[in-house]
């Protein structure tokens, strides 16, 4: 992935020269060659991996924009006929992008399929533009404040160029606690994200945010037979893998043995045998976990390792280790989530991409959420009742009343439950836990509950509310999960291509999920070319038992690291409730592991703060510790996991 930090001083031409300094320090530790450097009037750019390019190339500086572009255009092709444009040799994806920009500036951004990112500089306003494809799939920061601006690729750099800021984001750190916390926000008060979908401009001073597309909610598509649509999801997923193996050098594919990852991996294959030339090297690699009985995935990914006639990386996992890792890491982490990243299965990876060069992984995050990996037959039902198709409505209640075996009636008020607010349904799954400070569960309930919405009867659909509603979640796993500058694999998700995702988002829901017919049509529309043994096989289990395992093993470390809690002095929680839930777990009680493990996590990354900047301030613009909180005695020594 390309790497770049910039600064604008919007009141003289002055630079930070400190800041900069900072900067290129950090480049240098990353790797031993300097970074280039672009410099016009007030703006100065650190940059690696790529070349900036004029947004008009027959016009030279200072007067056409200048773009650094990080990311893949899938589109170019298209792009390259609306711009009129007669290509006889090779021209970049940036090339092409800074066309699009210099013709239709930031109206651009929507035509320009893909993943990416782009930083905009024009010296004739002034003006910086940051902006990111749909999904958000690529990492831009930026910190605005006293008519400065510095922007990077890298939360961990930016946050120490700027000194580690004293303010965190306690809604951030909610969002960490539950689910995932906003996409713009990041742990830091004056360090923010750019979103999904937008773009952020800076001129004159001043800030303008605007998001520049979305999903269309009355588009609907309407085939007259199911191989129609298994036609058009084959075609698309073809297309969005086929985007993907775009590559320079040789690609890994996360292989779990679920539908997910075996389609992406089994369809590699298949477009690998139709193209005459020879695409770029797919090798795979797989997580294990032979100490988990309900987690046995070794023959589902075997069985596409057979077929594909080559076996893949087999990557061992052990929680006890993660757990180590987790404490004994001295480096610093930008956020809760670069703590965890520093599993030894991702310090694997890393190796393994030096060793062989591999330049990109494929995931399948995004197949379970859209293809309906989710056996739920609300979102089906919530659109019939919105559109007050009656009989239509009954028939299905039966259905689904009978393969579920539960009384109709409960599925109806379950149904009707998601057109009211959210406080008077409150599911236990989407309760704070219980260990949070009351002051702090209090003022940051909406993001501890994942930000959820109740569905409206009006407007588009209640299926097509429900996907926005999971690709926000998406998104906001993306933004948490850009935690370092030093990981040099470009992660790619053929689940979220934005043409694939319109058409899930546009076929009627029943042919996604019907009773006893999970993924009904992602099925069909595979077969012959992903092993029957995954098609057929039921829902995938997931790991339970490791997590408490590994506590319970390193159990008088964990249990004094929960005493004494930074997270305690910040009113963030009750030291005493989450030794009891440690307990809990240790002994096999009730309680969500999962949010045990980012509650240590947290506190992990807080003690590295404490280290790196010598204090941590508790005071916040707007909060303050829990009264009666106790004064942290905790210190920057991590517990020993030896």
């Amino acid at each position: 992935m390309n790497t770049h930090f910039g600064q604008l001083d919007f009141s003289s031409a002055r630079k930070d020269v400190r800041w900069l300094e900072k900067i290129t320090s950090l480049f240098l530790r990353d790797a031993p060659e300097p970074p280039k450097t672009f410099s016009c009037g007030p703006v100065s750019i650190h940059y690696r991996g790529f070349e900036p390019t004029k947004a008009d190339p027959s016009t030279a500086l200072p007067h056409g924009s200048v773009i650094f572009w990080d990311g893949r255009l899938d589109n170019a092709a298209d792009l390259l006929s609306e711009l009129r444009v007669n290509c006889s040799g090779e021209i970049s994806d940036a090339e092409i992008a800074a066309q699009a920009f210099g013709r239709w500036a930031t109206k651009a951004f929507c035509k320009m399929l893909g993943d990416w990112s782009l930083v905009a500089w024009d010296p004739i306003d002034q003006s910086i533009t940051l902006a990111k494809d749909p999904i958000g799939t690529r990492p831009l920061f930026y910190q605005f404040e006293a008519n400065r601006l510095g922007w990077g690729s890298a939360l961990e750099w930016l946050a120490e160029a700027a000194g580690f800021p004293q303010e965190f984001s306690f809604e951030y750190l909610a969002g960490w606690l539950s689910f995932f916390p906003a996409a713009e926000l990041t742990p830091y008060e004056s360090i923010k994200a750019v979103p999904a979908a937008s773009f952020v401009r800076f001129a004159a001073g001043k800030k303008h945010s605007e998001q520049y597309w979305e999903f269309a909610p009355g588009k609907q598509v309407h085939y007259r037979s199911e191989q129609e649509y298994d036609e058009r999801f084959r075609t698309l997923l073809e297309q969005s893998v086929r985007r993907r193996l775009r590559a320079n050098g040789p690609m890994l594919a996360e292989l779990s043995g679920g539908m997910d990852s075996s389609s992406i991996v089994c369809m590699a294959d298949a477009i690998g045998s139709q193209t005459k030339t020879p695409a770029a090297r797919l090798d795979t690699v797989s997580y294990f976990d032979d100490s988990e009985p309900n987690w046995n995935e070794r023959p589902y990914f075997a069985k596409v390792e057979e077929k594909r006639g080559r076996a893949g990386v087999h990557i061992a996992l052990d929680f006890v280790q993660d757990l180590d890792a987790l404490f004994q890491n001295e480096e610093f982490a930008a956020t809760p989530a670069a703590c965890v990243s520093c599993s030894p299965r991702n310090r694997a990876i890393s190796e393994l991409a030096d060793a062989k060069g591999y330049v990109a992984i494929l995931s399948g995050t995004g197949g379970d959420e859209f293809t309906g990996g989710v056996p739920t037959a609300l979102p089906e039902l919530a659109d019939l009742l919105a559109s007050g198709r009656w009989f239509t409505l009954a028939s299905r209640l039966r259905a689904w009343a009978l393969y579920q075996r539960r009384p109709w009636t409960h599925l109806l008020f379950e149904t009707a439950a998601g057109f009211l607010p959210p406080s008077w349904t409150r599911t236990p799954a989407a309760r704070p836990a219980n260990w949070l400070g009351e002051e702090f569960v209090s003022r940051y309930r909406h993001a501890l509950t994942g930000y959820n919405r109740r569905l409206h009867i009006f407007g588009p659909r209640p299926s097509f509310q429900e996907n926005l509603a999971a690709l926000d979640v998406i998104r906001r796993q993306l933004a948490c999960s850009h935690t370092t500058s030093r990981v040099n694999l470009d992660k790619r998700y053929p689940y979220l291509d934005r043409d694939l995702l319109e058409f899930l988002f546009s076929v009627p829901r029943h042919l996604l999920t019907n009773p006893g017919r999970r993924r009904a049509l992602m099925r069909r529309a595979l077969v012959g070319i992903v092993p029957d043994e995954i098609l057929l096989r039921r829902r995938k289990a997931y790991v339970a038992k490791a997590p408490r395992a590994a506590i319970a093993a390193r159990w008088e470390a964990i249990a004094s690291f929960g005493k004494e809690m930074v997270a305690a002095e910040l009113g963030i929680v009750s030291s005493g409730l989450f030794q009891q839930a440690l307990h809990d777990v240790r002994v096999g009680s009730e309680v969500a592991v999962q949010a045990v493990l980012r509650t240590l996590a947290l506190e992990r990354w807080l003690r590295s703060l404490l280290k790196h900047r010598n204090s941590i301030n508790p005071l916040h613009k707007s909060w303050r510790p829990v009264r009666g909180a106790e004064p942290c005695r905790a210190t920057s020594e991590s517990p020993s996991f030896s």
